[in-house]
């Protein structure tokens, strides 16, 4: 089965508010798992991202404020409820999330949940040997965020198959 082909989103660093983001693209992928069963979806996840060598950490919602990880790369499979997200931080951009999708975030990109279904959660993955610490957007810091976020290491595969670097290519060093 070939792997699907995600929209991508550019994000540029926000040097007012102190978000990093990325040189590298959030893949958004629609419609990955298809089933009507939210328990079995996060199970077809879990598996899905193991499979390609992402390791499940939690089943959790979507935190209702701007944060960025720069020391991983992560992956969130939506298997119930939905929500309107914001990537890149307090100035950026907008979109809903829907059971069955997948956003694979670049190290330092910025998310929030602004609303969601009270039953919205996710699964979150991470490559192996990277650890998320929560951060939030300090200006004063965004050098330090930005050159750790591009030292993270790219994992070989998508968390959803076929190769990374292939879609992270055009962007990296």
């Amino acid at each position: 089965m070939d792997a699907p082909s995600p929209d991508t989103l550019y994000l540029d660093a926000d040097g007012a508010t102190g978000y990093p983001n990325a040189a590298l693209p959030v893949l958004i992928y629609r419609h990955v798992v298809d089933t009507s069963d939210a328990e079995k979806r996060a199970d077809a996840f879990e598996r899905l991202f193991q499979r390609h060598h992402w390791l499940p950490a939690w089943r959790y919602h979507l935190y209702d404020f701007d944060h960025f990880h720069s020391t991983a790369h992560e992956a969130l499979g939506i298997f119930r409820g939905q929500t309107l997200a914001r990537l890149g931080g307090p100035n950026g951009r907008t979109l809903m999330l829907y059971p069955g999708d997948v956003l694979v975030l670049p190290a330092g990109v910025g998310h929030a949940s602004l609303t969601a279904d009270d039953d919205f959660c996710m699964v979150g993955a991470y490559p192996p040997n990277q650890q998320p610490e929560i951060e939030l957007g300090d200006p004063a810091r965004l050098g330090e965020a930005q050159n750790r976020a591009a030292r993270v290491a790219i994992p070989e595969f998508s968390p959803v198959g076929g190769p990374l670097s292939d879609l992270w290519q055009s962007a990296t060093p």
